[in-house]
């Protein structure tokens, strides 16, 4: 039976801003492998989740060798290896970075760029966000300062469109209609040949805003300064490299973090990877499909370009995608449905949640915010923008929260899978 699911409103509280850690920071990456329960984990950074087909090869390769045989799709459009055996972290690295995936060991954890996926293929965007990205990853990996960079710091390329740049990220480009662009946090309109450069520069002068507040900072929202202060000393980074600037006059689009529909989209496939589980057929078929490269995308999905392909030959790549698993039709609810790895493969998961989310994405495709289910109060890989938290307990069953403008609003419990709908209904109503 499901318990009482008292549906009353929570009070907002602020976030906190102000952030102490004792330790460093120990985010995974494709050299510094992380120990779970499922084996060894490597996280390879996809800077703008393109991956070229000689590049996926190896990826394949390395995850059917060392690992799961699986690939695993990040939140930030990178891959994850799971399940790789003990003392292949130097096999693993010269097969990285003979397919390119490696360009500087140092910056390695720290290429973590999205960007606009459908960017040059449906004449949406306002810009093609591909020159500043390759720009940006060399500026990036060129930098010494930038090799302090936490993990977790997010640099965004949005095309115009408002996709990327509503996904919290630290430092955003975003394209303007007269050939510019925005570059938050200084909130000044920059030349789109200035805009890699002075996104680095951003980044830069957060590391040494966080030297002098004394550390243990890894994102610009954890910084403690007064109103607009990292944005103005920033503003003044620009002017001592001669970047010019000015005021912001053009009112952009309110930014919604969502990704592209499954199906053909412009110049482009698109499949979504239920709960971001490639399987090694799956992965095949998208290289198989892919002309020269693919894009991951932060929603776990996978756009491949296909400019040359005639609609038949399209249709026909979405019948092989489709056979393999993969989602191609856009009425389908798994896009709205999430989860992080939980059991067994997560030590500290009290549920497995990717079972479950599977086992109810029906129930899901009802509701009228995304889902995300996680198997412990850390919430690993939880999407930004409004949502339902489905969040495992202890003691057993969930507890769902109704999360608006990044706060809980409302929650339930529910203690089994089967009463889904209804702690659905009692938030959401």
């Amino acid at each position: 039976m499901l318990a009482a699911m008292s549906s009353a409103d929570l009070r907002p509280t602020s976030q906190a801003t102000a952030v102490s850690r004792d330790r460093g920071d120990a985010c995974p990456g494709a050299l510094r492998l992380h120990a779970a329960d499922d084996g060894a984990l490597a996280r390879v950074r996809v800077p703008g989740g393109v991956l070229s087909v000689r590049q996926t090869e190896a990826l394949g390769e390395a995850a059917g060798r060392l690992g799961d045989g699986e690939i695993h799709l990040t939140s930030r459009g990178n891959v994850q290896l799971r399940g790789l055996a003990d003392g292949c972290g130097a096999e693993l690295a010269v097969l990285l970075d003979a397919a390119g995936l490696l360009p500087s060991p140092g910056h390695e954890r720290v290429r973590n760029i999205v960007a606009s996926p459908l960017s040059g293929l449906d004449g949406r965007g306002l810009h093609d966000v591909r020159p500043w990205l390759s720009d940006l990853d060399a500026a990036l990996c060129g930098s010494g300062p930038a090799r302090e960079l936490s993990g977790r710091f997010l640099f965004a390329l949005d095309d115009g469109r408002g996709d990327v740049a509503g996904l919290g990220a630290d430092v955003t480009l975003r394209a303007t209609g007269d050939g510019g662009a925005v570059l938050d946090p200084a909130a000044v309109r920059v030349s789109a040949q200035d805009a890699p450069r002075a996104a680095l520069l951003a980044a830069e002068t957060f590391l040494e805003a966080v030297r002098e507040s004394g550390g243990g900072v890894w994102r610009v929202a954890e910084l403690v300064l007064s109103g607009g202060e990292l944005a103005e000393r920033v503003r003044h980074r620009l002017d001592a490299e001669g970047i010019g600037r000015s005021p912001v006059t053009e009112v952009a689009a309110a930014a919604v973090a969502q990704g592209p529909p499954p199906g053909v989209v412009g110049d482009a496939l698109s499949a979504h990877v239920p709960l971001g589980r490639l399987s090694a057929r799956q992965w095949r078929e998208l290289t198989r499909v892919a002309g020269t490269e693919l894009r991951l995308t932060p929603w776990r999905g996978v756009v491949v370009p296909v400019p040359d392909q005639a609609p038949r030959q399209r249709a026909e790549s979405l019948v092989r995608l489709a056979a393999a698993g993969l989602i191609t039709d856009p009425a389908s609810p798994w896009p709205r449905v999430g989860a992080c790895v939980g059991r067994p493969g997560c030590g500290k998961s009290h549920a497995d949640v990717r079972a479950d989310a599977a086992d109810t994405v029906d129930a899901a495709g009802a509701c009228p915010l995304p889902l995300y289910w996680s198997g412990c109060e850390r919430r690993c890989g939880h999407p930004h923008g409004d949502r339902i938290d489905v969040v495992a307990s202890a003691d057993g069953g969930y507890r769902l929260s109704a999360v608006r403008s990044g706060r809980p609003t409302r929650t339930a419990p529910m203690t089994d899978t089967d009463h889904l709908a209804a702690a659905l209904a009692a938030i959401t109503s």
